[in-house]
């Protein structure tokens, strides 16, 4: 018995000097195997199209409809696009995909699951709002990192007809934008996450691309500042995408000046001058290296009011600019921070306020 109670002993502490050496602080993941990004795809609408992050997108639509019936549809059209596409990049096929992760807005994840049902790759539907594309990289990695999969899909997207109908009013209503209201992204993003990097991969000119992995997840907690106005979602985002920020740094004991960008998405013009001012209350300054998604997407004459937002938003400028400014060079290491408003259509009504939550993850170009 003494035996067999010192075989345990000893196997629990294997077990907790394993989980220990893949953390790090106190909700940061460490991946020692780092998972590789090795292809990346962004599809997005005419007016995203039109913005001044235009020449980083794969594909630009001429026309939000995608030449389906509903805007669902065309949704779910973009997603399945982005995804082909990254796989091509990627030099990979769906047969040799052992899962994919993705999400979306609308109700039970229709736009994922239908374009899942049609790419028949096992799946897991994942939710997070607007937080939805780190969350599905963060899982991805753990996957992959465990030894669990060899190569995954890692997606999400959002559509501003979709949410427009489902979240606030039909469009047929013109109702008047307040100008703290952001605009839904109509967009999707894609990255293939693989066990091992793309080989022989250059760039036009020759030039070597430099291999991305994940080294890095920090899981957000929610964080909720007691918002309850459906217009105001950089606002109610912003508590927890400083939270998540610094709480990063403390478990990596990192600097800001660590990263050659902090990006966070999508909180917008309102929401990102919120989280600058509470960083620096904690003593934390971001400046030169930070940015935000919802403000990148839209120019100022486009009429977005407080800029972009949806899941589409940080996905497509993730796998559009900073995937290939990495695989350039131009960026070493990357803190990706995308943020997520957990309201419903049922919240929002019985006068709940909004919770948010953010997740980081963390990339390397080597």
């Amino acid at each position: 018995m003494a035996a067999q109670s010192n075989n345990k002993q000893s196997n629990n502490k294997q077990s907790n000097n394993k989980r220990s050496d893949n953390r790090t602080g106190k909700q940061t993941f460490v991946f020692h195997n780092r998972p590789n990004i090795i292809g990346a795809a962004a599809v997005v609408g005419e007016k995203e199209g039109q913005g001044p992050l235009s020449q980083w997108f794969d594909l630009i639509l001429d026309d939000d409809t995608y030449g389906e019936k509903t805007w669902e549809k065309s949704e779910s059209k973009m997603l399945k696009k982005a995804i082909t596409m990254a796989m091509d990049n990627s030099g990979k096929t769906k047969d040799q995909m052992d899962a994919m992760l993705s999400g979306d807005l609308i109700n039970q994840l229709m736009s994922s699951s239908f374009m899942a049902r049609d790419l028949e790759i096992p799946f897991l539907g994942m939710y997070g709002a607007c937080s939805t594309m780190t969350e599905s990289l963060t899982l991805g990695s753990v996957l992959i990192d465990g030894g669990y999969a060899d190569n995954i899909v890692a997606a999400a997207s959002s559509h501003y007809c979709t949410a427009e109908r489902q979240f606030r009013m039909p469009l047929e209503h013109g109702n008047q934008r307040p100008p703290s209201a952001q605009w839904t992204a109509t967009a999707s993003g894609a990255m293939i996450l693989s066990s091992g990097p793309r080989e022989g991969q250059q760039l036009i000119g020759g030039k070597q691309a430099r291999n991305i992995c994940v080294t890095h997840a920090t899981i957000g907690k929610i964080v909720d500042a007691g918002i309850k106005d459906a217009n105001q979602m950089g606002a109610a985002m912003a508590p927890a995408t400083v939270d998540t920020i610094y709480q990063h740094m403390q478990d990596t004991n990192r600097e800001p000046s660590f990263y050659d960008v902090i990006l966070t998405g999508d909180l917008g013009h309102i929401g990102k001058k919120i989280a600058v001012d509470m960083l620096r209350k904690k003593g934390m300054d971001l400046d030169p290296v930070y940015n935000d998604c919802g403000a990148m997407l839209f120019g100022e004459e486009q009429d977005t009011h407080s800029g972009g937002s949806g899941c589409g938003c940080s996905a497509s400028v993730y796998a559009g600019r900073i995937f290939k400014e990495m695989r350039e060079g131009t960026i070493k290491n990357a803190l990706l921070i995308s943020t997520g408003a957990l309201l419903s259509t049922i919240s929002s009504q019985q006068g709940e306020s909004i919770p948010g939550i953010a997740h980081a993850v963390a990339l390397h170009a080597e």
